[in-house]
Parts: structure tokens; C-alpha cells; sequence
């Protein structure tokens, strides 16, 4: 197995099982942050039906995909968005270690925070899947998780108005990215993930023209605030573009780690909430 291989199965291992299901957010200190005062602005950024798929790459080598898609159910009487967030390697990533990652989140459409989100991961011969329940008025998280060794339930104090990783990402494209940020604000939440409270930080660069396979498109930068030394060099080690438009979708991100670079970008969109130049 040549180091060409080695590495496109480390990075893309790494986007899936860590990069992806934070949706490109990273950790930091919790002690400053809570989500009593996050506010909804009416603006709604996506729809049921909206579909995203992205490549993953290594340089020019295709590594893996992502599937981000959206629709409407109901959970004890109340209607929901279910969005689903999943990943696979591709081609030699594949051969050498098959990933297959599945994370669901089902938000309250009136007021937009998580009832139920899903972890199931499936890497290599690892198992593993976690269902958590958020009460937000009491502030409380139920979890229930599976693995090969067994189940285990637990019922956790987190604070109100808690966050999924993947509702953290929704939530913020109906409320935080817009044309309102000034460059340098920094965008927080405090998200649930992995059986502990998960703060995110992301900080505003600028709008820049991103050049995709539909075009350039006009797009908010941002770097989220990084843990550097364990996966990243400096703070500039990780770039996000949206685009500048009423969708908010991501079309590019880049990645300068201490394994390697890669990069996850735009392949297709459809089912978009607003009239855009570049969906299908």
C-alpha cells in the first residue's frame, strides 16, 4: 500500500468520522457560551426537498462523497424538518477502510431547536449508533446508545435551547449567515455531540468568489476558531464558503491539517428554497 493510499484514507476517515458531523465547526471553551439568547430572525434558508452532495478530495484524488438532504415529517403531533447528513469513502479510500456515516436531526419548525438527532456510524468493523431526545424547556438530553457491547440509557442536564451538531449548521443558515455580519464577528453556539456539550465557533472573513463546477459564485468566508496543535497548524488552517444569496449553502471547504490537505467541494444541489443561477 503506497503513501498516496495511506493518506486519502487518513483524511477521509478524518473528515467523516470528526470534520462532517460537525459540520466543520470546532471545539472550544464552554464556560462563556449558552444558547439562552439565540433568536430567530423568520428568514428560512432551506426546504423540504433540498438535496446536497459533495466530493471529497485529496489534491486531485476523489475520496469520498457527502449527502445532505432535507424533509418534512411529524414527531408526536409537531411538525419537523428531518435532515439527514451522510458520508462513504469512494474508490481506494474505500478498499482500504469503508466508512459509512449517518447523522439525522429533527428540528421543531416553529421554533427551529432539535426534538430527536441519530449518530449511526458504520468504519471498518465499528459499530456504533446513539438516539438522543431533547426536552429544551427542562434543558435536559436522553441518550440511548448501541454497540457491540452492549446498550446504555442516560438522562443528562445540558441547559435549554441545546443544539445538535447538525441543526447547529441549519439554524445558523436561517439566522446567522446574512448580509448583517461585519468582518470578524463570530458566530457561537453551544451544540450536544458525543455525550458532551460541544461549543462552536466560527469567525467572518469577507464575501470572495468561489469558483465551482456551476460557475463562480458570490460566497460569505469563514474560518472556524480551531484547536490548534491536534489537527491544525494555525487558526488559517480551515476555510468555509456559503453562499451570499438566501440559500446559504456551502459550496467549498478546505482543510491544512497536520496529516495532510484536502478539500470537500460543491458537486450538485436541487430542491433549493430560493431562486438561484447555479442549482440544477
Amino acid at each position: 500500500m503506497n503513501n498516496t493510499i495511506l493518506k486519502i484514507h487518513k483524511l477521509t476517515t478524518l473528515f467523516f468520522v470528526a470534520i462532517m458531523p460537525t459540520i466543520l465547526w470546532a471545539k472550544t471553551d464552554s464556560s462563556s457560551l449558552s444558547n439562552d439568547n439565540l433568536k430567530t430572525t423568520g428568514h428560512r434558508a432551506f426546504r423540504a426537498g433540498e438535496e446536497l452532495r459533495f466530493n471529497v478530495k485529496y489534491g486531485f484524488v476523489k475520496g469520498g462523497e457527502g449527502h445532505f438532504y432535507v424533509r418534512d415529517t411529524t414527531i408526536n403531533g409537531r411538525r419537523v424538518e428531518h435532515v439527514t447528513v451522510s458520508g462513504r469513502t469512494t474508490g481506494l479510500a474505500d478498499a482500504v477502510f469503508e466508512v459509512r456515516d449517518t447523522y439525522e436531526s429533527y428540528m421543531d419548525m416553529e421554533t427551529q431547536f432539535p426534538l430527536l438527532s441519530t449518530r449511526s456510524i458504520k468504519e471498518g468493523k465499528y459499530r456504533y449508533f446513539d438516539r438522543t431526545t431533547y426536552d429544551n424547556l427542562e434543558g435536559t438530553v436522553s441518550i440511548h446508545k448501541e454497540t457491540r457491547r452492549g446498550d446504555k440509557d442516560t438522562t443528562e442536564f445540558v441547559g435549554r435551547n441545546m443544539l445538535d451538531i447538525v441543526s447547529a449548521f441549519y439554524f445558523a443558515r436561517n439566522n446567522s449567515f446574512n448580509s448583517s455580519m461585519s468582518v470578524g464577528d463570530t458566530i457561537c453556539f453551544n451544540t450536544y455531540f458525543g455525550g458532551q456539550i460541544f461549543p462552536l465557533r466560527i469567525r467572518y472573513q469577507g464575501t470572495e468568489r468561489v469558483k465551482t463546477k456551476m460557475g463562480k459564485i458570490l460566497c460569505y468566508k469563514f474560518s472556524p476558531v480551531t484547536e490548534v496543535g491536534r489537527t491544525f497548524k494555525s487558526n488559517d488552517d480551515m476555510h468555509l464558503w456559503i453562499t451570499a444569496d438566501d440559500n446559504r449553502i456551502p459550496v467549498k471547504i478546505e482543510f491544512k491539517m497536520l496529516v495532510g490537505a484536502f478539500s470537500c467541494e460543491l458537486a450538485s444541489c436541487k430542491g433549493l428554497a430560493h431562486e438561484a443561477s447555479y442549482a440544477d
